[in-house]
């Protein structure tokens, strides 16, 4: 796979302009990057700027908190599909994670994966779980990932860069461990081959050798808004 090909172009800032979104899309179509990520509001404008290329619309859901109710987050999701998004990165509920409400997240997941399944587009979307590693202890950041693989996500995702901190290679060779155990563990429990979770690692990616980092780790995909600058050095 051709290197751009592992980066999602992010724009996540409060402040960010219709300008520098638009500058953000022609980027990725220079590039061939997978995919442009925003907030929702800005997913109507992006869909429409990339409309006949094969570079996805990604938009986050429930960001940068998660502490959103499941219902929000469902609204949220599937505006942003009906305005192009074929991408969706929520944030986990952390404080249920906190609470030990394993039953909570997982439903708050699996609802929000429904509407990326099933919504009036008819388009299978792509889910994306931040379990915000930062926040975590190791036996809460194993545990948000097998729940994630239960509830039916398509990635985990390290981090939001919005709190604490951002990947670390050790978050994500311990998330690649885990949804590939757990994978093979529902494949054994159900006699069913179970589609392969992948690993988003975002936050404090800025460079060349972290990103190679990262994906020798085991991440299949990348999220910054440093990617021009990780390409140009590469």
């Amino acid at each position: 796979m051709e290197f751009s090909r592992y980066f999602d172009h992010t724009i996540l800032k409060a402040d960010a302009t219709e300008a520098e979104v638009n500058a953000i899309c022609r980027e990725a179509i220079q590039y061939h990057f997978a995919s442009v990520c925003v907030n929702s509001a800005r997913t109507k404008q992006v869909s429409s700027l990339l409309l006949d290329t094969d570079i996805g619309v990604c938009t986050v859901v429930g960001f940068p908190l998660g502490a959103m109710s499941t219902m929000a987050k469902k609204l949220e999701t599937l505006t942003a599909i009906e305005d192009g998004a074929t991408e969706i990165d929520m944030v986990i509920n952390v404080g249920a994670v906190k609470d030990g409400d394993w039953e909570f997240v997982k439903k708050d997941i699996a609802e929000v994966k429904e509407v990326c399944a099933n919504n009036t587009m008819g388009r299978d979307v792509t889910l994306k779980v931040i379990i915000e590693t930062c926040l975590l202890t190791e036996e809460e950041k194993v545990l948000s990932c097998e729940t994630a693989v239960e509830a039916g996500a398509d990635f985990v995702k390290t981090s939001t860069g919005f709190s604490t901190g951002g990947a670390t290679v050790e978050d994500v060779a311990l998330m690649r461990k885990t949804v590939d155990a757990k994978t093979m563990a529902l494949e054994k429990e159900t006699g069913r081959t179970h589609k392969r979770v992948r690993v988003k690692a975002s936050g404090g990616i800025r460079d060349l050798k972290t990103a190679k980092a990262m994906l020798e780790a085991g991440a299949d995909r990348l999220g910054t808004s440093a990617t021009v600058r990780i390409l140009e050095e590469q």
